[in-house]
């Protein structure tokens, strides 16, 4: 009798727990894909806004006053988050962006080949990845990649797959107030951002595929050549030291695969690019 109740009471929590996986989902505006959600959009860019003013405080943040490479990543950024903000306003949606308040920054890191957005627009271009996009339209490819992955909300679900492993049945968004330091950890973790190293935790390769298609339109309808982004990563193949590992084995896809991906996407884009 009692393994009987036992068995129930864990089949109840098992069917409760998969009714809040279900009721937690969201559909992506870009995609249309239904996606884990455990955490709202607001709370999410809360979180950001916070790390983000963090990260800068303790980097070294290029002027844009003085400099021209800064001066670029500008511009890039107000061109890229007005063709974001023209998309959004030609499918009714202008909602999806509420909240995001963009910011582009230029942070001294010779080392570091990367850029990242956070959730509500908060972006990063470290210096060192400049010598690989050598000039403004691949840099816009770069920075419209790392802008899809925050609309995309990648960074979202895999916080919340984090969340569903580590806080279990406190998975939902009241744990951001209830459990301030487990949440923010859980946050640190799911982007990447670290107060002094601020590096990028890679993201699936399903998710890079997706994030490098919608950077492809964000380029073309500002303006920028899409097919610079084949070069661009041309460049990154050469600039990689050692062996990498087999695509199967990685979480980014092969810079080969990556390619070939761009290659078919093109067709489409290139109906957006007007010089």
């Amino acid at each position: 009798m009692k393994r009987s109740i036992r068995v129930y009471g864990i089949l109840t929590c098992v069917l409760l727990f998969g009714a809040l996986l279900v009721i937690s989902c969201a559909q992506n505006a870009l995609t249309g894909k239904s996606q884990l959600s455990l955490v709202s959009e607001q709370e999410i860019q809360a979180l950001s806004l916070t790390q983000y003013q963090e990260f800068l405080k303790s980097s070294v943040v290029i002027s844009p006053a003085k400099d021209a490479q800064a001066q670029m990543v500008q511009r890039v950024g107000k061109k890229i988050t007005a063709a974001v903000e023209a998309y959004f306003a030609e499918k009714n949606n202008k909602d999806f962006l509420k909240g995001y308040q963009w910011e582009y920054n230029l942070v001294k890191n010779d080392t570091t080949v990367n850029a990242w957005c956070m959730p509500g627009g908060k972006i990063v271009v470290y210096t060192g990845i400049l010598p690989v996009t050598k000039n403004e339209t691949a840099l816009a490819f770069v920075m419209g990649h790392e802008v899809s992955h925050a609309l995309l909300q990648h960074g979202n679900k895999r916080m919340s797959e984090s969340m569903i492993q580590e806080l279990g049945a406190s998975v939902l968004s009241a744990a951001i107030s209830t459990k301030p330091k487990e949440t923010q950890s859980i946050f640190m973790r799911a982007y990447g951002i670290g107060t002094t190293v601020g590096i990028m935790l890679p993201f699936s390769r399903e998710q890079e595929l997706e994030a490098d298609k919608f950077g492809l339109l964000w380029a073309a309808k500002s303006g920028y050549d899409p097919t610079e982004a084949m070069a661009f990563w041309e460049r990154m193949q050469k600039i990689k030291s050692g062996e990498t590992p087999p695509e199967f084995l990685s979480t980014h896809p092969s810079d080969a695969t990556r390619i070939q991906k761009i290659k078919e996407y093109l067709p489409e884009v290139m109906k957006f690019y007007k010089k």
